[in-house]
């Protein structure tokens, strides 16, 4: 009997649009089904085009179905399954070439992306640890316990250039060959889990669908740095995160991959789940071990690294979920070969989740020194209603913008860092000219004076003075002066605060400050928002010479602040207009104009 495979794409996006009842669907429907056909089903990790979710897969046919419902279920059994048919309408439509995709292989979004941390998800069941060990999951480990000293190990991951995917880039095999000299026992392996940033889900997907290898990678580290206890602490939000992890490691216990004497190598190593508050500040690396320990979550000074004095003032490595994903395949295949992906100081490959203004959003995962445009045109598809390109915003809310000017530059941590934005964990939020700059470094300030912890007076104060600030400009109340009281601000918050919040918090303000500072100067000298999006500076009206009278505006207007006969002009009534912003988005024609025309419509 022939052989199948029925993957069904179960990560959070997916499940939010109800994949785990086509999951069951298929098996109700396939128990009750005579067929030739043994169909494996399996309920898999993100499958990355979560926008196009649920996604269900079907090998080896290598068919790819997008979009599907529980109702699509039965077509998909009688047709496909059954006969070998395709389904057209379930299939992708590459916006890049413009035609319909039967393999998802074949899609521009995934084509040009090199999977290694992500190499398993959407593949197997993440609950289900035969499949993690037929892709060769703890090979690696075993061949380190059997075949490799501490220190060869360790060397290894040196000569690979591995830098640290969670913020910063720090090497991850100078940390761990500092660890390893220390011999104040006992030792603590932990994996950061505490992903903070708006629009970020890297280390959250693969969480919830390769948890497998985050385990493998820590325990290798453990053997490395002669530490026999390891913790994985992860935001409370993140349920099916912590839900597969916690089974991972059951299982894992089950299998003598966890544990004592591991696969009767005399190594003992086992892990603990810490659940995080979802304290932003929690994932600076000393205030996450402060909340580990039972503490508030607070940052100290850095006087005494943790590889020294961390978790309980003892050794530790702390690295982030997708550091620790690149371990085990490094170790298989050798240093060198990872080092020849990316480029010569940023060795490997990055996983971004691309959101915002762009037709295909998702996890990405991309040699290092790949361009921002391939990333937002290539795989992203571009911008959405093939709108302007007006920057990118990388690093969370602690990172900075890129303008259009900087669509060639090649994605790596010294790159960004350059030009004032940063990698972090791998965020990245694609805007239009419908953005308003000055309101987007806004949002992040209100989001950081929020977050931060109130130790250091320069953040706690500072930020929230910025914030005032910026909240005085949207409102029309700003003051030329205060760009560069701005500007003294981000210096001062930047120099003398503790922990990275605050050294980095300033850096959506002074990268819009630079790039954008004539928005800055509209908002305050002209009174104006040119994107629309402040409504205190936002006025709309109709061009006469170019509505068409369709009426889409008035139809849509929450409040009927639109008059005009079928296929005549149509006029605002500025006395009732509450500026939402709806007529504009609606005008099929461009008629509707904001602040005196400076954008195009949406729709034109």
């Amino acid at each position: 009997m022939a052989s199948r495979k029925i993957l069904v794409c179960c990560g959070t996006g997916c499940l939010a649009n109800n994949s785990f009842d086509i999951y069951t669907r298929f098996l109700e429907k396939l128990k009750d089904t005579n067929t030739e056909v043994i169909p494996e089903i399996k309920a898999t990790g993100c499958n990355g085009l979560c926008e196009k979710g649920p996604v269900v897969k079907i090998l080896p046919d290598e068919i790819s179905y997008f979009k599907v419902k529980a109702k699509d279920v039965d077509e998909i059994v009688s047709k496909t399954i059954l006969k070998g048919e395709i389904i057209d309408r379930l299939l992708y439509f590459d916006t890049n070439s413009k035609k319909k995709i039967v393999s998802h292989k074949d899609a521009s979004f995934y084509k040009h992306q090199h999977k290694i941390a992500l190499r398993n998800i959407g593949e197997i069941d993440p609950k289900n640890i035969e499949d993690y060990k037929e892709r060769n999951g703890f090979e690696a480990l075993r061949k380190v316990l059997f075949e490799m000293t501490p220190d060869e190990v360790i060397t290894e991951v040196e000569k690979s250039g591995l830098r640290g995917r969670g913020g910063a880039g720090f090497p991850t095999g100078s940390k761990w060959r500092t660890c390893s000299k220390y011999d104040n026992y006992p030792k603590y392996v932990v994996c950061n889990g505490d992903e903070g940033d708006p629009g970020a889900f890297m280390d959250r997907s693969i969480m919830e669908g390769d948890p497998n290898t985050v385990i493998e990678g820590m325990i290798i580290c453990g053997y490395a740095i002669n530490s026999n206890r390891g913790f994985l602490y992860i935001r409370d939000e993140y349920q099916l995160a912590r839900e597969n992890m916690q089974t991972a490691i059951n299982n894992a216990r089950k299998h003598g991959f966890l544990g004592k004497n591991i696969l009767g190598s005399g190594f003992d190593f086992d892990l603990e789940i810490v659940r995080g508050g979802g304290a932003f500040v929690c994932g600076e690396s000393s205030a996450l071990m402060a909340s580990i320990e039972g503490n508030v979550g607070e940052p100290r000074a850095k006087y005494i690294r943790s590889v020294e004095k961390g978790l309980w003032d003892k050794p530790t490595v702390l690295n982030n979920v997708e550091t620790w994903a690149n371990i085990p395949p490094i170790i298989l295949n050798g240093a060198q070969w990872f080092k020849q992906i990316g480029t010569e100081k940023n060795s490997g490959t990055k996983v971004f989740s691309l959101v915002g203004k762009v037709k295909n959003t998702g996890l990405v995962e991309i040699p290092m020194g790949t361009t921002l445009r391939e990333l937002v045109f290539d795989i992203g598809g571009g911008i959405i209603k093939d709108r302007p390109f007006k920057a990118a915003q990388t690093g969370g809310p602690s990172g900075g913008c890129i303008p259009a000017e900087y669509l060639d530059i090649s994605l790596d941590f010294d790159n960004l860092s350059r030009i004032g934005s940063m990698m972090g964990s791998g965020g990245v939020i694609v805007m239009d000219d419908t953005t308003c700059m000055v309101e987007l470094a806004r949002y992040y300030m209100e989001f950081l004076s929020e977050e931060s912890c109130g130790k250091c007076t320069t953040c706690r104060e500072g930020i929230n003075t910025m914030l005032n600030i910026l909240n005085r400009i949207t409102l029309g109340q700003g003051r030329e002066e205060d760009i560069d009281l701005l500007i003294s601000l981000s210096e001062t918050i930047k120099d003398a605060s503790l922990c990275g919040l605050g050294k980095t918090a300033p850096n959506p303000v002074m990268t819009t400050l630079k790039y954008f500072r004539d928005e800055y100067m509209e908002h305050i000298v002209d009174k104006r928002c040119p994107a629309g999006v402040c409504k205190n500076l936002t006025s709309y009206s109709i061009d006469p010479d170019t509505c068409i009278g369709c009426s889409a505006c008035a139809r849509k207007c929450p409040v009927n602040a639109i008059e005009g006969e079928l296929k005549k002009p149509h006029v605002i009534h500025k006395d009732k207009c509450i500026k939402c912003g709806t007529c504009f988005t609606v005008c099929p024609s461009g008629a509707v104009k904001i602040g005196g025309g400076l954008i195009e419509s949406y729709n034109k």
